[in-house]
Formats: C-alpha cells, sequence, structure tokens
C-alpha cells in the first residue's frame, strides 16, 4: 500500500489513512465489490479517489446531488487531478464533448447522476471508456428500503454488461441492514467486501431538551459552547427570523437556503467556514460535502423526518475528533407538526398526476418528447399561473423524483461556459471577414486560450469586458451574436432551479407507478417518523446506543456523554456531582479559568459528569462565561 500512501500524501497533505479507509482502498485495488458505510466525516471520498489514481483509465462516479460532484469536481482539478461532471442543465454539444474527453482524453473522474446513465449518449460512449472502478455515493439510494430511494440507481448494474470486470465500490454514510443486503443484491456485488465504522461517536454528546421556549433555550446553548455552530430549521423563512434573532442577541449568525442565489450562499458559506461568522442557521439543504472539521454544536430546532437524515446532520459536529455536542430542542406541537408535514410529503396519486399533467403543460412538452430535457423552473410561477398550492406541489415533485420520472434540483448553479466550434484556420478566416467580432474573439483566446477549442470553458463575461473597456452587457451580446452565427456556443450563467424530464413525457394518466410499491413506501416513511419521535420523546435509553441499534449494531456499551447517560450518572454519583461542585466553585474563587484549564487543575474521572456539572451551574448563574469563553463566579 506504499503507492496508496504516497498518493495520499501528494494530493491531500496526509501522512495517514483513518480506520478503515487503507482496508477499503486495498481490496477495490485487488478487484473486490466494496460496501463502505462510513459516518459523516469519514472520508468516503478518499476511498474511492485514491485506488483510482493508483490504476490507469477512468473512475465513474454516480451520486445524486450536482452541488456535491460539482463540489468535489473543483476540489479534485485544484489538487491538480482531471475530473469533470455531465448533470441535467448542460448543453447537448458539451455534454457530447464531455463524453468525448473521457474516451480520448486524460480524464480520470467522469461524476454523473444515474439518471445520465440511462441516456442513449452516455450507453455508447461508455463502451469506448477504459474505466477502471465504478463508484456509487449516497448509496442507500439504490434500496427500496432507504429513505431516499431513486429508482434511476437501479440501472448502475447494466454497466457491468459493458466492463464485467470493473469492481464495484459503494458508500453511504447510514444503512440498516435491509439496506446493506438491498445494495449488495442490486448492484450484483461478486466477490463483495462489506467495511462498516461503528457509528458509536465517542467526542460526540447527544441531547434531546423539551422546552417551550426553544429560542430562548438555543441562546443558553450557543453562549455555553464555544465554536462554531449550525443550527437547523425547516423553512427558508425560518432561516431569516432565526438568523436575524441571534444577531440581536449579539451571536454573529448567518442564514442559508436552497432560494439563494449561488453568489449569496458562496458567499455565506465561506464567511462560516473561515470563521468570520459564528452560526450558520439553515435548512437541510446545507452541509453536504462541507469540509469544516471545527463545528462544536449542531441545534436542530425541528424533528428530522427519520433518524437517517438526523445522525447525518448531527455528525457535521466534532469531525475533527474533539469534544462536541447535537442536540435537539423540542416541545408537544413538534411532534405533531412532524407527523403533518410526513402525511404531507406523501401526497395522493392524483395530486402525482394532475402535478406531473401540469409540468407537461407549463413547459409545453408533447407526448413521447423531452427525454433527458432540463428547464428552468420556479415553483412560485408555477402554481400562481396554474392556480396550484405550492404546499401540494413541491411534495409531489420530490415524489415524481423518487419515482424516477423527474429530476427537481433546486439549488442549481453554473458559470457561463463557451465552446469554439470553428477550428484555428476557420477562425481566422472568420475574423478576418468580420473584423468588428476580432477583438472579442482575440480577448477570449487571450484569457482561456486553446481550451476553448477542445472543451466547455467557464468565463467571466466581466473578465472580458474589463479587457476591451467595454460594459458586460456588451459583451453578452456579442457572445450572443457569435453564438446565432455559430462560431462558438455560448450558455451564459444559470442560477435557476430546474425540471428534467428523466424518460420521455408520458401520459399523466397512465403513470407507471405501481399502486402496492406506492403504498409500502408511504407507510415506510411513515414508520421512519414514528422512529424518530420515539427516539426524540424516550428518556431512560442511551442515545448513541439507541442510534447504534437502529442500524442494526447491537451493543452493551452506553456511551456516557448523552443527556440520559449523564442523568444517570448524576443520580447514581451524587457525591461525585457534589464533590466536583466544590472543586470547580473553590478554583475559580482563586482566579476565572477556561472549561480546559478547569478540567486540567480537577482531573475528573467521569469528565462527561464534570462537563454537565459545570452546565448546571452556569444555568443556576452560580457561574457565567465572558466574551473569551471565560467562566467567572457570581
Amino acid at each position: 500500500m506504499a503507492a496508496a500512501a504516497e498518493i495520499l500524501k501528494k494530493y491531500w497533505g496526509y501522512s495517514q489513512f483513518r480506520s478503515p479507509q487503507d482496508k477499503i482502498i486495498e481490496a477495490v485495488v485487488q478487484q473486490h465489490d466494496v460496501l463502505a458505510i462510513l459516518p459523516t466525516g469519514g472520508g468516503k471520498s478518499i476511498c474511492f479517489q485514491v485506488p483510482a489514481l493508483m490504476q490507469e483509465g477512468i473512475c465513474l462516479v454516480i451520486t445524486p446531488l450536482i452541488a456535491l460532484m460539482q463540489d468535489q469536481v473543483k476540489q479534485l482539478k485544484q489538487r491538480g487531478i482531471p475530473a469533470v461532471a455531465v448533470h441535467a442543465g448542460m448543453h447537448h454539444r458539451e455534454i457530447d464533448i464531455t463524453l468525448d474527453n473521457c474516451v480520448y482524453g486524460q480524464q480520470k473522474f467522469l461524476y454523473l447522476s444515474p439518471e445520465r446513465l440511462l441516456t442513449d449518449l452516455f450507453k455508447e460512449r461508455v463502451k469506448k471508456m477504459k474505466v477502471s472502478m465504478v463508484a456509487i455515493d449516497e448509496a442507500h439510494c439504490i434500496s427500496q428500503w432507504g429513505y431516499d430511494f431513486r429508482p434511476p440507481y437501479l440501472q448502475i448494474a447494466s454497466l457491468r454488461e459493458v466492463h464485467p470486470n470493473v469492481p464495484f465500490i459503494a458508500l453511504t454514510a447510514s444503512a440498516t441492514e435491509q439496506v446493506k443486503a438491498d445494495i449488495i443484491e442490486k448492484l450484483k456485488f461478486r466477490q463483495g467486501v462489506t467495511f462498516q465504522k461503528s457509528f458509536a461517536r465517542d467526542n460526540l454528546s447527544l441531547v434531546v431538551r423539551k422546552s417551550e421556549l426553544k429560542e430562548k433555550k438555543l441562546i443558553e446553548i450557543l453562549r455555553k459552547v464555544p465554536g462554531s455552530a449550525i443550527v437547523y430549521v425547516r423553512s427558508r423563512k425560518a432561516t431569516v427570523v432565526l438568523a436575524t434573532f441571534l444577531k440581536k442577541n449579539s451571536i454573529s449568525s448567518t442564514f442559508y437556503h436552497a432560494g439563494l442565489t449561488h453568489a449569496e450562499r458562496t458567499t455565506r458559506q465561506e464567511e462560516w467556514i473561515t470563521n468570520r461568522c459564528r452560526v450558520m442557521v439553515a435548512t437541510n439543504a446545507f452541509g453536504m460535502g462541507i469540509d469544516k472539521s471545527d463545528v462544536r454544536v449542531v441545534v436542530h430546532m425541528d424533528l428530522p423526518e427519520n433518524l437517517e437524515a438526523y445522525y447525518q446532520e448531527a455528525g457535521r459536529a466534532g469531525r475533527d475528533g474533539k469534544r462536541s455536542y447535537a442536540a435537539m430542542l423540542y416541545h408537544d406541537s413538534d411532534i405533531d407538526s412532524l407527523k403533518l408535514k410526513v402525511e404531507q410529503s406523501q401526497p395522493p396519486l392524483a395530486v402525482l398526476k394532475n402535478t406531473y399533467q401540469a409540468l407537461a403543460n407549463f413547459f409545453q412538452v408533447a407526448l413521447g418528447s423531452s427525454q433527458g430535457e432540463s428547464f428552468d423552473f420556479d415553483l412560485e410561477v408555477f402554481c400562481k399561473r396554474l392556480n396550484l398550492k405550492s404546499i401540494e406541489v413541491y411534495p409531489a415533485l420530490k415524489k415524481l423524483e423518487e419515482f424516477g420520472l423527474i429530476e427537481f434540483n433546486e439549488s442549481f448553479y453554473r458559470p457561463s461556459v463557451l465552446h469554439l466550434t470553428f477550428d484555428n484556420k476557420k477562425l481566422y478566416e472568420f475574423q478576418v471577414a468580420h473584423a468588428r467580432f476580432d477583438p472579442i474573439i482575440k480577448a477570449l483566446l487571450r484569457l482561456y486560450g486553446g481550451e476553448l477549442y477542445t472543451d466547455f470553458t467557464a468565463i467571466s463575461e466581466t473578465q472580458v469586458a474589463q479587457m476591451l473597456r467595454l460594459t458586460v452587457g456588451a459583451v453578452k451580446l456579442e457572445l450572443e451574436q457569435l453564438h446565432n452565427l455559430q462560431v462558438l456556443v455560448y450558455e451564459p450563467v444559470n442560477d435557476s432551479p430546474k425540471i428534467t424530464f428523466v424518460t420521455a413525457r408520458l401520459d399523466a394518466a397512465r403513470l407507471p407507478i405501481d399502486m402496492a410499491e406506492f403504498t409500502r413506501r408511504r407507510n415506510l416513511h411513515l414508520g421512519k417518523m414514528i422512529d424518530m419521535t420515539n427516539y426524540t420523546t424516550q428518556n431512560h435509553r442511551c442515545r448513541m446506543q439507541l442510534i447504534q441499534e437502529y442500524f442494526n449494531e447491537i451493543t452493551d456499551s452506553t456511551c456516557g456523554r448523552c443527556d440520559v447517560c449523564i442523568e444517570k450518572h448524576k443520580q447514581e454519583n451524587t457525591a461525585l456531582f457534589n464533590d466536583y461542585a466544590q472543586q470547580i466553585n473553590y478554583l475559580l474563587t482563586l482566579k476565572p479559568m477556561t472549561v480546559d484549564e478547569l478540567e486540567l487543575a480537577v482531573d475528573p474521572s467521569e469528565k462527561e459528569v464534570f462537563i454537565e456539572v459545570i452546565r448546571e451551574l452556569v444555568d443556576s448563574a452560580e457561574l457565567y462565561y465572558d466574551e473569551v469563553w471565560v467562566l467567572h463566579k457570581r
């Protein structure tokens, strides 16, 4: 495995792998099919990126989220590793050229959504590719027992007909026994090996607090736990309201949801990652692919729909291995709200048919046409024009996606791209014959070089305008004229949500949705919701142990860090609790100290009990934190 270690050091700067990354990589290199279940922050991407770099050929990476594939391609390119993505919203010619480059070029990674596997263009090109391996990210989507089932994932195994000897590696952060068995079966594993890291997180304290004043409790948590934080809420409006509330209480915060522009999302994310802003208030659109290890606390202000989503989001705290917290705040009405939300997320079949027909009417799509075609989509405009209710349409769109009929991307972004269709000689002749276009063509070639001839290249109209001393509007107009003259293909920046017809448009009255499967999926979602509410409302079982059992990791061990374990410790060790309180009070009469300094001075045998004592002393106002997180005695 020396080659793997060298690659890790060269491209990622790490001196060693985390367990069990090295064993997973070794199994893939030995041509085994692999199922890797690593909790959030476990380093899943390295498990396929390193072995792909050890071998000749290209690695196909199948992932359901455009934002995630764009982010990973960007990161690989920054490390000097050739990578591309094919997804909905790309120009047909751009897809054509990108796939050509994967056949004849030096690309090492091709990221694509499972829906792209179904297109004739991909089916023909993949036959010509030298494929080294196939990586399936978010592999739970292949299972009908998973919470995020995507039917196009079932087509992945068809790649074995074209490349029968290529190993598959399936990766996910969470999977029950049913889901694991389903993944292995649906991907037709040959010599399959499964690696599963324990779901227990030694540094993460899971806490559930019942409170009628959740915002007040949130302020308390953020004032007691220093460091970076994520606060999850259900609605876009709530992100704005809560971030404003935190600012009014002198807590640095910003908000994030799929409705923001790309520039806004990028700016807010960067401020938070670089710790210029402490708290990110977000919907669950935030978090995937975010590489930030020092998050100290994740707070859920609303109940997630299932334990898989909850554990993935909570697991974004403490990826650096240091003590961290995942807190969930609720009151009785939240249980009813969750039940209503899950009920609404499972609309009747008639609503699905009506919504599908409405899409066809809205985009004027004829029967049997538009397979793979993408359309800009504004939910508000769509509902207003067709007199529909967004509260019904949104879950219907998600359900149509779940059954593999459409793709619905809420936070789609791509920069302006450009490709020269004329070769060097023909372009020169055009410049001579059309002198007024000569300056902009020369500017494009100076800024972006020969890559414009071979590939679609991201460009900045602002940069071109500055070079030519023109307005951005004037540059865009000239590029559009050159596009119309077929000198080049110009696709302006796009920041709109997208609807893509995965199949050719069908008769809405005869959608291929099996009623038995439709009912089973509905019951599965409702069952997962019940598991979520049971986890939240119980207060007698270790929370980490319950999470482990949910994922079929049976254990007698308790974590000793969750709110349930600490309360039991407190009841069983009253003397120890009082002893810690006395020592803390005494030490703070001598001088103010940080929590770490107090812990060093007391050297507690039960560290979580020690932390809980401090929390309760702060709650009772006997102690308080100053602005730099030093504890004082009142």
